[in-house]
């Protein structure tokens, strides 16, 4: 008798998304039925990401209940961003911890594999079909509308879909836009397009299932064709439940296990220098969706989030008060008796005695300036925007990690990236000015900004608050030095458009911003917790 092909003996988990739509969660199953089908060999179940149940790990223990030993775990996504790059991957490391017997195995996502744009140019020759008008392809604008990600990889991904499908089909032009986090969005792509002097569109949704975003790309669509009557605006359906998509997941499968699951390495931004994310090469891996995995399960059983055990770790976390080491404790005792606070406000006394900390000196304070709201307004800032600008990464490393990840803050330091030195050097500009430039370019208002070293980069920040409307939510502009240093304060202090905070003379540096940014954190931190108690 022939033995089987151990290469074949495994079980299949398809990990997909997970949604709040019904429709979207109804589809994804019966895909999952399609591939059994078409793979009757193979143990194959199912998890979601977020929302939705049952959860990437229960589909695991499913499978090997089933008895298998082997496991491919594939995405169900249709490209590689962070959820196929971090948090599908931390979950196989945590289920390949809880089963050392296992043999696990993780899949590429889907990618544009040649059936999905067979499957895509399906979806473009249903739609035209339900149209009564005949019309040249040269004549039709192809509008692709994809998910949009924080990873330019993936959204070029799109784009690149786009070419081929307006070259292989003969569109002529194409335009892409995204139902979120990547600009230009579903709406504003529309009426773009539908300014291109093309007498149809047609509107194709490059997503795997229904959805609430799928969703919204059709009303978008259904407006637009009421608003220009005169413009055909034809809706193809998404990718939706079809042999191609489950082909595809089952050679994803296969490839995973005999070792031939391909990445994008090369344009990885965890991997190698990207342009504009440079600063993330190397992150680790981490899941950023435990808050609201199998929560639709939950809330149906009544069950508060709270007992999930990490969900309920991350609440506590984010309700924790500050709890300072005993020998810092002790430090700050020491400070509160050393000196009348009573004339301070009380909202400034964390940061003042902060600077008074880091600085060694009672008379720090002497010459510190907050404008009015400054520190509520900081505050709010960090829990809203949960970003920290800093001109050198002296600043950055200065900020306290254990609260920046209470408190889901990202920092972001320009200063050593290869465009910054490439702007400073066209500008004439230094690189700590050239670095503000950037997160202006980059951020726009959403952000606290902590100046700490380079009197150039506060004179940089106020030329653009001035001359280009920046409005950071808060200015933190405390350089030390001799050279330029009164002068960049003085103009900081004048930019009245802005919440800033900051000193006369020349004492201060990298230590004193960060340490303000620490103290409004200590009191966002505190604030949450006294909130929550209450």
């Amino acid at each position: 008798m022939t033995q089987p092909d151990q290469s074949d003996q495994f079980g299949i988990v398809i990990a997909g998304h997970g949604s709040r739509d019904p429709d979207a969660v109804r589809e994804f199953e019966v895909l999952i039925e399609l591939i059994r089908t078409r793979a009757p060999q193979h143990v194959v179940s199912h998890g979601y990401l977020e929302f939705a149940s049952p959860t990437i790990e229960q589909a695991v223990a499913a499978n090997l209940a089933a008895g298998t030993r082997q496991v491919a775990v594939v995405p169900g996504v249709l490209l590689a961003a962070r959820h196929a790059k971090n948090d599908m991957p931390s979950e196989l490391l945590a289920l390949a911890r809880e089963y050392p017997a296992i043999d696990f195995h993780f899949g590429a996502p889907l990618n544009l594999h040649p059936l999905l744009l067979q499957l895509a140019q399906e979806r473009i020759i249903a739609a035209e079909s339900t149209s009564p008008n005949t019309l040249r392809r040269a004549d039709t604008c192809l509008v692709l509308v994809g998910r949009g990600t924080t990873d330019a990889d993936a959204n070029g991904e799109v784009a690149k879909l786009a070419r081929m499908l307006e070259e292989g089909m003969g569109f002529g032009g194409a335009y892409v836009c995204y139902s979120g986090t990547a600009k230009p969005l579903v709406a504003d792509g529309l009426r773009a397009a539908a300014r291109l002097g093309f007498a149809r569109l047609v509107v194709l949704p490059f997503f795997l299932f229904d959805g609430v975003l799928v969703k919204r790309i059709y009303t978008a669509a259904d407006d637009l064709q009421e608003r220009e009557p005169g413009l055909e605006v034809l809706k193809a359906s998404y990718l939706g439940v079809h042999a191609h998509v489950a082909d595809v997941m089952i050679e994803r499968a296969r490839e995973a296990v005999t070792g031939r699951a391909a990445m994008n390495c090369s344009l990885c931004k965890y991997r190698v220098q990207i342009v504009g994310f440079e600063e993330q090469v190397g992150e680790p891996q981490r899941a950023h969706h435990l808050e609201v995995r199998g929560l639709l399960e939950k809330e149906r059983l009544d069950e508060p989030l709270a007992t999930d055990v990490k969900a309920g770790a991350k609440l506590e976390l984010m309700s924790a008060p500050y709890q300072p080491h005993p020998i810092e404790a002790e430090s700050f005792r020491i400070i509160a008796a050393g000196r009348d606070w009573s004339d301070f406000p009380q909202a400034h006394l964390t940061v003042l005695q902060r600077l008074v900390h880091t600085s060694g000196d009672f008379s720090a304070i002497d010459d510190i300036y907050f404008s009015p709201g400054a520190v509520g307004t900081g505050i709010r800032a960090l829990l809203r925007c949960k970003r920290v600008v800093t001109d050198v990464t002296m600043v950055q490393t200065g900020l306290k990690r254990a609260l920046l990840e209470q408190l889901g803050i990202e920092t972001w330091c320009g200063v050593h990236d290869r465009e910054t030195h490439l702007m400073a050097q066209m500008h004439g500009i230094t690189r700590s000015a050239a670095g503000i430039r950037r997160a202006w370019e980059k951020f726009g208002n959403d952000i606290v900004l902590a100046i700490g070293d380079a009197p150039t980069a506060i004179i940089e920040a106020a030329q653009l608050i001035r001359e280009h409307g920046w409005r950071p939510q808060l200015v933190i502009g405390l350089p030390v030095g001799f050279v330029g240093t009164r002068e960049s304060k003085d103009e900081l202090r004048r930019c009245l458009q802005v919440p800033r905070i900051t000193n006369s003379g020349t004492r201060g540096g990298s230590p004193w911003a960060a340490s303000v940014v620490n103290a409004l954190m200590i009191d966002a931190v505190n604030q949450l917790a006294e909130y929550a108690r209450t």
